[in-house]
């Protein structure tokens, strides 16, 4: 249940708020003065100030209110305060919005009016607070990350992201096959070079081998090595990855792309660790941790018979999705930003035209319009053509006129008349926040209903 401290000197203010506030599930304190008002809150738990401005009686000036409001804020900068009396000069309410106060109601008050007000900070603040949180157990969550592994230089921000290397690192020293799925151009051999290095075997060599790059007859001579004659063409012997990746890391990229031959022998590699070289009865022993990667649905090859079932299961002892970029939009401007050539910077508008486009090449995408853009952006300021982006190339000024345009008087007026003259919901539907909301009433002379 939240809970309200009225700070007011008349007993009967306090008696007021506590029913009314019962009525709608919220908890209300009262003090009498500003000290035991200050005295609470170093004590409760508060979500909610409402002060009275006058506290010695017949004083008017506000200055006692003035006083308090800063004690609160100088102390608990982020709990919102109303300020609730009859003393209405606008000029000296502006000052105290642009202080920091959250709203100003004058008394008597309108029941329906202050409890729109204090529900809406109660539920801001509860937000805030939660999003605060957030915020600080991620922040907590990267710096273990970045302290505890290396993450081989990986730029991100994304929640998204940080959630697969957290179990990229989770499983790394664990002596199992890794499946790492998701579109091209993700990353995905970046995210196999992290496993590696905080592996066991993080001192072995890294032997990588892209099955798609490679015509399918060839692929297992790459894989498995052969011996001189095993094929047209190999005039001497030679090692395969296999070989190679011994007492390290092989990364199979595009693991689809294997033929069924040797799918069955890298089968016989996980489960045994031997292997023969093509032209070869000789069987050869490695320890290879395997790590594989792939954009297809392997379930699908496996009910259409082009991947072994035993083999998928092998290989997916742990899998790693791997999101597309457009899926982890937090990660764009900062790798935008790791591919900027040294002294170059972007104009707004790039950066808008960066976040508002699909990416459906991924990370791939990004880096080479980021070196389009390097190379042909006049000076040290890449704008939004420079990218060549669809949206890039769009006319930007109808943008800019509407992101300008300010509301006149009259759109002020009838919002606040809609919302029944409280300046926190006109503001929210006029797209402002409250103290924009003040200054353009105060330019403009619109007073308080």
């Amino acid at each position: 249940m939240p809970t309200v401290l009225i700070i007011d000197d008349n007993a009967a203010v306090g008696i007021a708020l506590d029913v009314l506030f019962s009525l709608h599930d919220i908890a209300a304190l009262h003090a009498a003065s500003p000290e035991e008002g200050l005295a609470v809150l170093r004590r409760e738990s508060v979500d909610l100030v409402i002060q009275d401005m006058n506290f010695t009686l017949e004083t008017t000036s506000g200055e006692e209110g003035v006083a308090l409001f800063k004690q609160i804020r100088a102390s608990w900068p982020d709990l919102p305060v109303i300020l609730l009396t009859a003393w209405t000069h606008l000029d000296a309410a502006v000052d105290l919005i642009k202080a920091g106060a959250a709203d100003y109601l004058p008394k008597p008050w309108n029941d329906e009016r202050l409890l729109a007000t204090v529900t809406n900070l109660v539920e801001l603040g509860q937000a805030n607070r939660a999003l605060l949180q957030r915020v600080g157990r991620e922040r907590r969550e990267r710096r273990e990350l970045e302290t505890h592994y290396d993450l081989r230089g990986l730029v991100w921000a994304d929640p998204a992201t940080e959630r697969v290397l957290q179990l990229a690192c989770q499983v790394a020293r664990a002596d199992v096959p890794v499946l790492i799925t998701g579109p091209n151009g993700t990353g995905k051999e970046r995210i196999a070079e992290i496993i590696q290095a905080n592996s066991q075997v993080a001192t072995g060599p890294f032997v990588v081998l892209n099955c798609g790059a490679l015509p399918s007859e060839l692929i297992e001579a790459e894989l498995f090595g052969a011996e001189a004659g095993a094929y047209t063409g190999a005039t001497r012997a030679r090692e395969g990855k296999v070989e190679a990746a011994d007492g390290g890391t092989l990364f199979l990229d595009e693991i689809g792309n294997l033929p069924p031959a040797g799918q069955m022998k890298l089968l016989r590699v996980l489960e045994t660790g031997r292997f023969e070289r093509l032209g070869s009865n000789r069987e050869r022993q490695v320890k290879v941790r395997v790590i594989s990667a792939t954009n297809a649905d392997l379930a699908a090859m496996i009910r259409a018979g082009s991947f072994r079932e035993d083999l998928f299961y092998r290989l997916n002892v742990i899998e790693l999705r791997l999101p597309p970029l457009s899926a982890r939009p937090l990660d764009i401007l900062p790798l935008a930003t790791s591919f900027l050539a040294r002294g170059k910077r972007f104009d707004p508008s790039a950066e808008r035209a960066l976040l508002a486009h699909g990416w459906p090449g991924n990370v791939r995408e990004l880096k080479n319009v980021m070196a389009r853009a390097n190379l042909l952006a006049q000076g040290d300021t890449i704008r939004a053509p420079d990218l060549g982006l669809p949206a890039a190339l769009q006319p930007l000024q109808p943008l800019q006129q509407a992101l300008e345009a300010e509301p006149d008087r009259e759109a002020i007026a009838a919002a606040l008349a809609r919302a029944g003259g409280v300046v926190s919901q006109a503001a929210a539907e006029l797209g402002l926040s409250r103290q924009a909301l003040y200054r353009r009433m105060e330019r403009l002379g619109i007073g308080r209903t």
